[in-house]
């Protein structure tokens, strides 16, 4: 047992500790979320998660526990407690869902390894056929920085970077707190080959057919990722970057795979394009702190800001849940980022980008907000927790 006051410890966008009771709040707010917005249905819907800590994955996980009552498998790669330091938030969080599941009486399971393995897939696999049946729901949500191939055995790096020119524009110094000018250096081809083999379709490809060899998906089941396009502002660094290339790999896996499942078993994938949210790789991304304090500041004054939650509220109750047809786009994209890029958002969003510099980005953008947000991924600056008591910090998954 290991009672100690935890104190943040983040620098820049990097959080080395979390504290588990600030975590574990951060998920029942996203189950109160849920329970207020939607009418439970107690369906026999089964589903795996790949990436189900943090961010949209856990989003995911609760908007389908709550609203479904949905059984989960979810694969994750985080670090647990020991004597010195505290689990990872993504740990905390998954333990903390899995008690309030525990509690509701709904069947949850995790795997803590690299989702990348074959040894993961094997692991996944076995689970699901001991203690859930057919897959009717995968939900793909990683973000990683890096990949080791499970049959070369390669190390591949992604990185975030422009093609074919340097990139120049405006950032938030998370550290100094000032607005600079950033200057990001093209990627070579090795760069762009090594970030399309983590962020692109490859892993995703490879979970269909482990699951398909093994009978293991249910007759029209379905297969989503998730994407992100944002507004021209950030194409150089993102769309049009070594990580928007990436995302091109995962939209022809999509396409392929929503063939593939179509013939063998009247399914579909998809990839859910969602609005701009504040995670660790997303604020590690330059340009992206910057312009979600902006964003987030405008949206919020016109009522249309949505958290992860609520993001996976709307794809799963109104797109891909049970008895729900997806709207799509021309491309076969579903669009949860409509609100982000309407019109009156993005040009009042490159008004205030012309004249934002350090003397008045606190007035121009909602930075407080972005500084408070990136906190609370770590359970820190939640409502309601007392942060100067002690807290038991090995907590089990």
């Amino acid at each position: 047992m290991t009672i100690q006051v935890v104190k943040p410890r983040i620098r820049g966008f990097i959080g080395t500790n979390a504290h588990p009771i600030g975590c574990r709040k951060n998920v029942q707010n996203q189950i109160d979320y849920i329970k207020e917005s939607v009418s439970p249905k107690q369906l026999d819907l089964n589903v795996l998660i790949v990436g189900a800590t943090g961010g949209y994955g856990l989003a995911s996980r609760i908007a389908l526990t709550w609203s479904y009552g949905a059984k989960t498998v979810g694969v994750f790669f985080e670090r647990p407690p020991d004597e010195k330091r505290t689990a990872t938030a993504g740990y905390y969080d998954s333990a903390a869902f899995h008690q309030l599941a525990r509690e509701n009486g709904i069947f949850a399971e995790s795997i803590n390894g690299d989702a990348f393995s074959n040894d993961i897939k094997r692991d996944t696999i076995h689970r699901i056929k001991r203690n859930m049946g057919k897959v009717d729901l995968l939900v793909y949500s990683i973000a990683a920085p890096r990949r080791i191939h499970p049959s070369t055995g390669i190390e591949h790096r992604s990185v975030l970077k422009p093609i074919g020119r340097s990139y120049v524009g405006k950032t938030i110094d998370l550290q100094r707190e000032t607005v600079t000018q950033v200057t990001v250096e093209p990627a070579n081809e090795q760069e762009i080959s090594d970030t399309t083999a983590v962020m692109g379709g490859a892993d995703l490809e490879l979970w269909v057919e482990a699951l398909l060899t093994e009978n293991l998906l249910a007759s029209e089941s379905t297969v989503v990722a998730y994407s992100y396009i944002g507004p021209e502002l950030t194409w150089p660094i993102y769309r049009s970057g070594t990580i928007g290339r990436a995302k091109e790999d995962l939209a022809n896996s999509i396409n392929n795979l929503n063939r593939q499942l179509s013939n063998k078993l009247g399914g579909h994938a998809y990839i859910s394009v969602n609005k701009a949210v504040v995670t660790q790789a997303s604020a590690a991304i330059p340009v992206v702190p910057l312009y979600i304090s902006v964003l987030y500041d405008i949206m919020n004054a016109k009522g249309i800001n949505e958290a992860p939650v609520a993001q996976m509220d709307r794809l799963f109750n109104q797109h891909l849940g049970p008895n729900q047809t997806p709207t799509l786009d021309a491309e076969r994209l579903i669009r949860l980022d409509d609100r982000e890029l309407r019109p009156d958002v993005t040009e009042e969003v490159m008004r205030r980008w012309e004249m934002i510099n350090t003397d008045n980005f606190r007035n121009l953008s909602d930075y407080g907000g972005f500084k408070r947000g990136l906190r609370n991924l770590f359970g820190f600056d939640v409502e309601g927790v007392k942060y100067d008591e002690a807290v038991e910090t090995d907590v089990k998954l």
